[in-house]
């Protein structure tokens, strides 16, 4: 990268926490435990970029709610609408121009307060032609799932497995929401959504915030000696009209390749130590796997089998649980973000990954992976 920008502080609060909280309270909380990482007060914040939306908060101007409690107040300050890890990379260009020695970035999602995830998914699609049908975030992956496992022969206990492995992980998570030791039989067995996908191969729908502080090289040096550093960067957002769409070769494999690049990995499953990927139905940390590159085309189910991404695998994939344990909709991919930066800096507690240099970062979202982006982060 042009000028190394480190993050150096991170702190989420978890669905059991702030379910009884409001909007102000958990992202006050977050915040001040974020700063006080480094020793820093509000007054010291340059910039602040919030992750919010009106759909996910139930409020038109959903960042004003909390501007206050999150130090924003006369700050230089700015609203990633959506997606968490798309305000991480506004945060990071805001560090990156030198205007700005440091950024803090916060997402939040409270889904206990809001309409159903149907509902609020819905008014993605096309107003015209696809929303008045009913398209919805679970019936475009059942979509996706349906032509990814005839192509390739993925099968619903592969997809499954996925599932298993990830909740088993959540157990080491005190910020995950869903958690447990199931069987793929189970999984099987649970009440059909939206043939093929199952009700336990859908996230969670979640209450969540995140925070994080990003810094320059110079900054980093005056406040931590631990710093994780932002390796390489990438994002690609496919055609809003879904039909538009090849559902099995979006934009992810462009951003993967653009972060790459940037971080000079040649060979991501030997030169990645672990990922957190952004899997909202199980059959997509398998799709997910070919398109960053971790498998050939088709072999997501493979690596799955193999044991490779569990915990004591070749490249642990979401030892914190992922999605699927934890889903607050707009702040999971900052949460994804957090969670390698966690592992790098060894404070991931009894989720962490031995000996961890590398480690990427994935978020997704809108229907069946319509935007993704990749981070890099390492030592």
């Amino acid at each position: 990268m042009a000028n190394k920008i480190a993050i150096v502080a991170v702190a989420q609060i978890g669905h059991d926490d702030a379910s009884d909280k409001n909007l102000r309270e958990i992202s006050y909380e977050v915040v001040k435990s974020t700063l006080n990482q480094v020793g820093m007060k509000r007054e010291e914040l340059g910039t602040i970029i919030t992750s919010s939306s009106d759909f996910w908060q139930g409020i038109s101007c959903s960042n004003s709610v909390y501007f206050e409690a999150i130090g924003a107040y006369l700050k230089d300050s700015s609203k990633a609408a959506e997606d968490g890890a798309s305000g991480f990379m506004y945060g990071l260009m805001r560090v990156m121009s030198e205007h700005f020695d440091n950024a803090l970035v916060h997402a939040i999602t409270k889904s206990s307060e809001i309409p159903s995830l149907s509902t609020l998914t819905n008014l993605y699609a096309d107003p015209f032609f696809q929303r008045p049908i009913g398209l919805d975030d679970v019936s475009t992956a059942a979509m996706q799932a349906r032509l990814y496992m005839e192509k390739y022969k993925i099968t619903e206990e592969q997809a499954a497995k996925v599932v298993v492995k990830n909740l088993g992980n959540a157990l080491n998570n005190p910020y995950a929401h869903k958690k447990g030791r199931i069987s793929v039989d189970e999984v099987l067995k649970s009440k059909v959504m939206a043939h093929p996908i199952k009700a336990l191969d859908c996230a969670a729908y979640s209450d969540g915030t995140c925070a994080m502080l990003l810094v320059s090289e110079e900054k980093a040096k005056k406040l931590t000696d631990n710093p994780v550093w932002v390796k390489g960067v990438g994002w690609c957002v496919d055609h809003q009209f879904f039909g538009d769409r090849d559902l099995l070769d979006g934009g992810l494999r462009k951003a993967a390749r653009k972060a790459y690049d940037m971080a000079g990995i040649k060979n991501p499953i030997k030169e990645i130590d672990v990922a957190e990927i952004c899997e909202p139905y199980s059959f997509q940390e398998l799709l997910w796997y070919e398109q960053l590159g971790l498998c050939k085309d088709g072999e997501g189910g493979k690596l799955i089998d193999s044991g490779a991404t569990a915990m004591d695998g070749e490249l642990p994939v979401n030892p914190s649980g992922g999605v699927l344990a934890t889903n607050p909709y707009v702040a999971r991919g900052l949460i994804r973000i957090a969670e390698a930066a966690l592992q790098i800096m060894g404070k991931a507690g009894e989720r962490q990954v031995p000996g961890v240099k590398t480690a990427l970062a994935h978020s997704t979202h809108g229907f069946a992976g319509q935007l993704h982006s990749v981070v890099i982060l390492g030592k």
